[in-house]
């Protein structure tokens, strides 16, 4: 008859619990990649916050709201006396606004937002720069869609009164960094390492 040794039951417990432990964290790692997967699914393919908000701002509120959303945007940013001005006949101007550098210098600012799908060509940042001219120190153009590659050529033309151009993206972000509208939520996720206990 075989005499077992204590320290070797042991060490054979041990190793058939790690097996296990090993063999169960590979199971729930199987488990929780097909959840991803079908979350990933009902998504859509390329769905993303950006994309939801594109079409509630181009199709779901009206122009007068993007204005106020404009407006609410620069003063999160800094901007003071930001007023909404938008009229007809007003060569595209909607609002304007004072922007203040380290609380010394200001700028007056007069911005045109356009709520589209498209892109904003060279011919309306001309537009709106002959608006500006006389009225401004610099002007501010906000779209939901994109500028043309002329149209950005268009600003920065050497002796011309200064725009900024902000693009759907940008101002996507802008809207997530500023919480305005959007949420961003951090998910904190805890896991056990059981073979660190395993090895005290």
């Amino acid at each position: 008859m075989r005499v077992v040794e204590p320290k070797e039951v042991i060490k054979k417990v041990r190793d058939e619990d790690k097996r296990k432990s090993k063999k169960k964290h590979s199971d729930n790692q199987d488990d929780i990649i097909p959840d991803l997967q079908d979350e990933n699914d009902s998504l859509g393919a390329g769905d993303t916050w950006q994309e939801d908000l594109y079409h509630l701002l181009t199709e779901e509120i009206t122009p007068d709201a993007f204005e106020r959303l404009t407006q609410r945007l620069l003063r999160e940013s800094g901007f003071v006396q930001v007023e909404v001005t938008g009229r007809t006949g007003d060569g595209g101007i909607d609002g304007k606004g004072i922007a203040r550098i380290h609380g010394f210098m200001s700028f007056h600012v007069i911005f045109q937002c356009k709520k589209i799908q498209g892109s904003i060509s060279a011919g309306a940042v001309r537009d709106f720069r002959g608006a500006m001219v006389g009225r401004a120190d610099k002007g501010l153009f906000i779209t939901t869609g994109t500028f043309t590659p002329a149209a950005v050529r268009e600003v920065t033309r050497d002796g011309a009164p200064p725009i900024d151009l902000a693009d759907g993206k940008q101002l996507a972000e802008k809207l997530k960094d500023f919480q305005l509208g959007i949420k961003t939520e951090m998910i904190e996720r805890i896991t056990l390492d059981k073979q660190w206990f395993q090895n005290l």
